[in-house]
């Protein structure tokens, strides 16, 4: 069996909360991801499953990428739908906070989830939580969000009424969280709770298809722009670095989700341990890196822009010109060259 990580006095508590809600909000972080949209899929139908009224809402567009998910259609997207999402998230009595460690990460959304006189819980797998919430399950140490989830749906003794829709959106957000089992993935737990997932009637490699090998022609094309034009290769750094404005991301008429995974390609040079994507929004240059083996990508994302994350695998931002953040991230390649150096010596 997997390993127990509430008390049986957390799991009364957590099961009481759950039993005195009439209304339920289940809310993730910005530009949410697949562990994100999984995790609040799967208590989404966990509570629908115990006569719950529950919504979720997010702070702004998920990838299409996960819309075969059941249950994709019910969520509400915060930035279309403010005013709506603001009275329920003001008339709920519980609120889950799912993959996110600390209220700034739900971006505008962060005013009313804060000033809510909801209970709170939270269920992540980030470094450094905060304390926002009246239950807080936080474990760096375990792989996704949704690997959380499982064993605390676990340990509430709700496994037996988990259906094959939130055994799906569970499976999908451990399987993209960890690069499909290729980071962060060497507990043997992992694979005792996918086990129980295919019981529950999952077809793991349909979903690997759906996510990963169903493409449009215009993120084809944006890709293999992308690595051909706009991949910068030092290996004195052991480094690659991709950089896409809005105006190229228009030209292949993007869609949110079409750059997933892009940040992993460069890993697959040999002499290459870290990699860096960076892409114009309106306001900002989102940065997502990437690393394999122990080199810390997460140091590089807390230390230099304003993030942070797992050791493989982290992000964060940089306000200033696409230009700027290029130039930046050129800067600190020495920095990245030792940090290299030191792991290949050790």
């Amino acid at each position: 069996m997997v390993p127990r990580i509430l008390s049986k006095r957390e799991a009364d508590e957590m099961s009481q909360l759950i039993d005195m809600a009439k209304r339920i909000v289940i809310v993730c972080h910005v530009s949410p991801d697949g562990d994100a949209i999984g995790a609040s899929l799967a208590m989404w139908h966990m509570m629908n499953g115990l006569g719950k009224e529950t919504y979720i809402i997010v702070p702004d567009q998920y990838p299409a990428d996960f819309r075969f998910l059941k249950g994709c259609k019910e969520i509400l997207v915060y930035t279309r739908y403010t005013e709506f999402a603001e009275s329920l998230i003001s008339q709920a009595d519980l609120i889950f906070c799912l993959d996110f460690n600390d209220p700034q990460r739900v971006d505008l959304m962060c005013p009313a989830l804060t000033a809510s006189k909801a209970k709170k819980i939270l269920i992540d797998h980030h470094l450094h939580a905060k304390s926002f919430c009246d239950m807080t399950f936080s474990h760096p140490e375990i792989s996704s969000t949704c690997e959380v989830l499982f064993r605390v749906i676990c340990n509430l003794g709700l496994y037996e009424q988990m259906t094959v829709d939130a055994a799906n959106a569970i499976y999908t957000g451990m399987m993209t969280d960890t690069g499909n089992f290729t980071y962060n993935s060497n507990s043997r737990e992992i694979y005792l709770i996918i086990a129980e997932l295919i019981k529950k009637g999952i077809n793991k490699d349909a979903i690997y298809a759906r996510i990963h090998n169903t493409n449009s022609e215009d993120k084809l094309r944006l890709n293999s722009y992308a690595i051909f034009q706009k991949m910068e290769v030092y290996p004195q750094y052991s480094a690659a670095i991709i950089l896409l404005t809005q105006e190229e991301l228009n030209r292949y008429h993007y869609q949110k989700g079409d750059t997933e995974g892009l940040v992993n390609v460069p890993l697959s040079m040999g002499n290459i341990l870290f990699s860096a994507f960076l892409r114009e929004e309106s306001n900002l240059i989102k940065v997502s890196l990437r690393s394999k083996g122990n080199f810390p990508a997460n140091k590089i994302a807390t230390d230099y822009f304003n993030g942070g994350g797992h050791l493989n695998a982290a992000g964060g931002e940089f306000y200033g010109t696409l230009e700027e953040a290029g130039n930046f991230m050129r800067g600190i390649l020495p920095v990245i060259g030792d940090l290299a150096a030191q792991l290949k010596q050790s």
